[in-house]
């Protein structure tokens, strides 16, 4: 397992948090998610050979947040 953290810009509420932490969560190989609103950003542990960062980059950006 391997660890990647990824800054969300955009989210103002906990639905927000919500709804990034299932879009993460519903990729293959992802083996938990911290969303975290005041920080900004997403914490995720992950399978590298079933996932990678710009796969979460594109998850987040298809639900409408910006990853950085």
């Amino acid at each position: 397992m391997e660890t990647v953290v990824i800054g969300v810009a955009g989210m103002h509420c906990q639905a927000c948090v919500k709804n990034v932490s299932t879009v993460l969560t519903a990729l293959p190989g992802v083996a938990g998610v911290d969303v975290s609103l005041a920080a900004g950003q997403a914490s995720v542990s992950y399978d590298p050979t079933l996932a990678s960062a710009a796969n979460f980059r594109e998850a987040i950006e298809a639900a409408g947040f910006d990853a950085t």
